[in-house]
């Protein structure tokens, strides 16, 4: 079997920590509009459109100042404008997106990218191609 075989056929399941579960369920199922498919002492288990993210339980957090869990979406400017008034607040990157009244950047590539928070301080983005 060659090495990039094995797993390129498996499904991706993404993990984000919380140490609130009851407020990470609020967020992600209530804001986000992710459906809950378990829910058990150790972790949120959601339906990301076919992945399984499973938000887990964990005693502390520092959460890393990067990228967690991301999005590709069809229409960038209406899903910041819809989590925005949901209670979104979009971050701004000195140098990078802070010009950008919806705090969207454009990369090189022309790729279009938004960035927030989850309640836990996760970083998560949203990315139109």
């Amino acid at each position: 079997m060659a090495k990039d075989s094995i797993l390129g056929t498996s499904k991706l399941v993404a993990f984000a920590p919380t140490t609130d579960p009851a407020r990470a369920r609020a967020f992600y199922e209530g804001v986000l509009g992710l459906r809950v498919v378990e829910a058990t002492p150790f972790a949120l288990v959601f339906d990301a459109n076919g992945t399984m993210l499973r938000v887990t339980t964990v005693s502390e957090l520092h959460p890393p100042p990067f990228t967690v869990l991301g999005w590709q979406v069809e229409s960038l400017q209406s899903t910041v404008e819809q989590l925005e008034e949901a209670g979104v607040y979009f971050l701004r990157y000195p140098g990078v997106n802070d010009t950008d009244p919806l705090g969207i950047w454009t990369a090189p590539s022309g790729a279009r990218v938004a960035w927030f928070h989850d309640p836990e301080g996760n970083v998560l983005s949203l990315t139109q191609f």
